[in-house]
């Protein structure tokens, strides 16, 4: 097994709205997507899981071919910047992806 981290090139999130975060995951090798992509690691049901959310909360989840990446939308409970928010831009959200396995 190898660590997410140490096959994709960028793993980060952000806002994408007030009301969502994308996360992306970029390979500058396409042999590390392909592995990664066809291992289902990064499935919409293995994201949901994760992250400790019902898969509903996954808006958008994306196959990205011509840049070798995967990426996700989540809907927020709280619009960024409310009071109780805790990450007004969405860019501390991704380190959960670091210690995927993937076979």
């Amino acid at each position: 097994m190898t660590r997410l981290r140490d096959l994709a090139s960028t793993i980060r999130s952000k806002n994408a709205g007030v009301d969502h975060i994308t996360f992306d995951v970029i390979f500058r090798e396409r042999g590390n997507y392909e592995r990664v992509r066809d291992s289902g690691v990064l499935s919409r049901d293995k994201v949901a899981a994760l992250f400790g959310i019902p898969e509903a909360r996954i808006s958008h989840h994306t196959v990205f071919e011509p840049a070798n990446a995967i990426k996700f939308t989540i809907r927020r409970l709280k619009p960024s910047g409310t009071p109780g928010e805790t990450d007004v831009f969405g860019s501390q959200q991704y380190a959960p992806l670091f210690d995927v396995e993937v076979p």
